[in-house]
């Protein structure tokens, strides 16, 4: 059964954040959606432009043009990732959160599997996260505050078949979230990951077989995939003040853990 839609509570009140890969209807779109409905200006960021501005016009419908911005990215290149982070700043002023959503996938086993086909899962999912992590870093640290929470996955603590790129690149979000998150401490930054498993949405359900839904769908204890605002709540979570604790944790939103 579909849970009911949980209410904002100000949790990232006048707070200035940073989503990439948030257009459309995915764990980056809830996630903006759920950081306006807490009262935090956003800048939403992807590498697809008329998506991007679709989004942004409902937003600013919703929320108002003073709430939300939108700057394209590709993670992949280093120049629009400054740009992305520079132009947020210019915008809203010094950045309080950065969500790593920006991920890519695909399937094929190893032995067919092309140089182009790993490079680019490995360039957007984890190289994309480093670059965006360093460039927040840059910009947290001299203010001694700032929190960064990383898109994983519970593919990478688990094996599944044709996915070795998306699982290696994941485990490296994961990795890479650790040992940042213990060089960004003494500054005052914390960075977390939450790892989903399956988090239904129009697009995952184009691209992805009913029967491959419907295996994965057993796996979770609830017997149900995750609403996309249902790990945006555990994303808001680690970036609000309620996890001023946790830095270097990678949060289940799954019953698939190790």
């Amino acid at each position: 059964m579909k849970p009911p839609y949980v209410p904002g509570h100000g949790l990232l009140r006048d707070r200035v954040a940073v989503v990439t890969a948030a257009a459309g209807t995915g764990i980056g779109g809830a996630c903006a959606r759920r950081m306006l409905e807490e009262g935090a200006r956003v800048v939403i960021s992807d590498a697809h432009e008329r998506r991007l501005s679709e989004t942004r016009a409902a937003l600013e419908k919703e929320f108002g043009s003073g709430s939300v911005t939108a700057v394209p990215c590709d993670v992949t290149s280093e120049e629009q990732v400054q740009r992305l982070f520079s132009e947020a700043e210019e915008c809203f002023g010094p950045l309080d959160v950065v969500i790593n959503n920006a991920g890519l996938g695909g399937t094929a086993t190893l032995v067919e599997m092309t140089d182009e086909q790993w490079n680019r899962v490995l360039d957007v999912t984890l190289n994309g996260t480093m670059r965006c992590t360093r460039a927040a870093l840059v910009r947290m640290r001299p203010r001694g505050r700032g929190v960064i929470v990383n898109n994983a996955s519970v593919i990478g603590w688990r094996a599944q078949e044709g996915q070795a790129h998306y699982a290696a690149a994941k485990a490296g979000v994961m990795a890479l979230t650790r040992c940042a998150a213990v060089e960004a401490a003494p500054y005052g930054v914390r960075i977390n990951a939450v790892a989903p498993s399956l988090a239904m949405h129009p697009f995952l359900a184009k691209v992805t077989t009913e029967e491959l839904l419907a295996e994965l769908t057993k796996r979770e204890a609830l017997g149900r995939y995750a609403e996309p605002w249902e790990v945006a709540n555990v994303i808001v979570f680690l970036a609000s003040d309620y996890s001023s604790y946790m830095t270097g944790e990678v949060v289940s939103v799954s019953s698939q853990h190790p």
